[in-house]
């Protein structure tokens, strides 16, 4: 299955509806908690703000939101849960009705920093592919995810090559040696064919983490424009091809401080015809890069892979407004189809690490004594458009910066219903009006304040 979504376009028999709010607060005490609005009427004279949807405007089509199961979480849910415990976190995050729905996570294909110990799945040049590791945990939480929620994307991303196959000859920095790229291609057809047998389909693969970083105490690998487009364009893409894997290529999966470098890669043609988006991250840089290259390379589709909060940031409203400014509003105003968070599950102490972050938060936090969980403020910055935006879901047009407020808008594939996720980033309450067509309705959000508004319209054509 390729990262789209099914284009489903409801009837024109579909019944309007009364519009629904539910609201976070900057201080916490209301998280995703069910609003009153007013009810539709036709716009008269008003001096509240207003902000406008236009659903004939229409952009790029949603994967979805998510997290990433990397071994430490899957670890902890897997190993530190009950049974009981297990099936109603799951089901609360990949489930629907109720659940968030998380519609999109990425695998780790070997160690990252959050992993218990540092390993490939390839001990030497003659090794076959062992996937002991991720059939211990992260296979099964994946497939368990994807149970619950059958349209899961999933992407995978490699932190390093094997260590024989680079110049370090350690997981531990350095990079690939030329003479083992067709080695490494095969390691990665491999590991999409290996987990596909383990029950986990992998519809599309970064070629390396964090390409231009070289970490000292977990596993990295540099990779410069011109080594990724040669690896991609002679190498990887024709292995795929040739051998009909149905597994898409995203360039860079590095932070939007360094545009130029996907862009010097999406500039070889011969890498250029097998890469089918590029990811980004968000430790670096401003959001607005991923519009640079999409307007450079409108047809490639835009990824948002990585990014974690943690205790840099302990003040639950700022982490509030900041994720949902850059992350769910930001990130796909500039494109992204799909938006994913790092760590969906950590324990109490930002762990099990070994190396690399030790003060990231995950989604949730799990006890590891006694499986609680506890649900984090990066939970409700998904839950506000994962709950309510379905994977084939359409960006439309809304405005956004009015009076303080910032907004993007989805239409959903199936049944045409619309949400309209508003961020009151101004320093007091807001009244204002939400206008579509000729209808508004009215709203009122404190400042600091995350909202998700709901609404089917008759006849809606997504």
């Amino acid at each position: 299955m390729a990262l789209c979504c099914a284009a489903n376009v409801p009837t024109a028999s579909a019944q309007a509806q009364a519009p629904l709010a539910w609201i976070t607060t900057a201080d916490g005490v209301e998280r995703l908690k069910p609003t009153p609005v007013g009810a539709w009427r036709t716009p008269g004279a008003s001096t509240a703000a207003s902000l406008r949807v236009d659903p004939r405007q229409t952009f790029q089509r949603m994967a979805g939101f998510g997290a990433s199961i990397t071994d430490s979480s899957a670890w902890l849910i897997r190993r530190r849960m009950n049974d009981r415990q297990r099936t109603d976190l799951l089901q609360d995050l990949f489930g629907r009705n109720p659940g968030l729905g998380l519609s999109v996570t990425r695998l780790t294909i070997g160690a990252s920093d959050f992993s218990r110990t540092h390993y490939s799945y390839s001990a030497h040049d003659a090794a076959p592919l062992d996937l002991r590791a991720a059939r211990r945990d992260v296979a099964p939480i994946a497939r368990a995810a994807r149970r619950l929620n059958p349209e899961l994307a999933i992407i995978a991303s490699p932190w390093s090559a094997p260590a024989w196959m680079k110049s370090s000859q350690s997981l531990i920095q350095g990079s690939l040696l030329p003479e083992h790229y067709d080695a490494f291609a095969h390691y990665l057809r491999d590991y999409v064919s290996g987990m596909a047998a383990l029950g986990v389909r992998v519809d599309a693969l970064t070629i390396q983490n964090e390409p231009h970083f070289e970490p000292t105490n977990y596993p990295g690998m540099r990779m410069s424009p011109a080594q990724r487009a040669a690896f991609i364009g002679r190498h990887l893409g024709p292995l795929l091809e040739r051998e009909g894997v149905a597994v898409e290529i995203l360039e860079w999966d590095h932070n939007w401080s360094e545009p130029e470098s996907p862009l010097e890669t999406l500039r070889d043609r011969e890498a250029a015809r097998y890469i089918a988006g590029v990811a980004w991250h968000c430790y670096g840089g401003d959001v607005s890069a991923q519009s640079l290259v999409h307007d450079a390379f409108p047809d490639i589709s835009t990824w948002m892979t990585e990014c974690s909060g943690g205790d840099w940031d302990p003040i639950w409203g700022s982490s509030l407004v900041w994720m949902t400014r850059t992350l769910i509003i930001g990130a796909t105003r500039h494109w992204a189809r799909g938006v994913v968070l790092w760590n969906i599950a950590l324990d109490e102490a930002s762990g099990p690490h070994l190396g690399g972050c030790g003060n990231c938060r995950g989604v949730v936090t799990i006890d590891r004594r006694t499986g609680h969980v506890t649900r984090n403020v990066e939970y409700y910055v998904l839950a506000h458009a994962s709950r309510f935006v379905r994977p084939g879901a359409r960006r439309i047009g809304s405005e956004t910066g009015v009076a303080g407020l910032e907004s993007v808008a989805f239409q959903n594939a199936d049944d045409g219903s619309i949400a309209l996720i508003v961020l009151n980033g101004a320093s007091e309450a807001r009244e204002f009006d939400i206008h579509v067509g000729e209808r508004a309705f009215a709203a009122l959000m404190p400042a600091g304040a995350v909202a998700t508004f709901t609404w089917t319209t008759p006849g809606a054509q997504p």
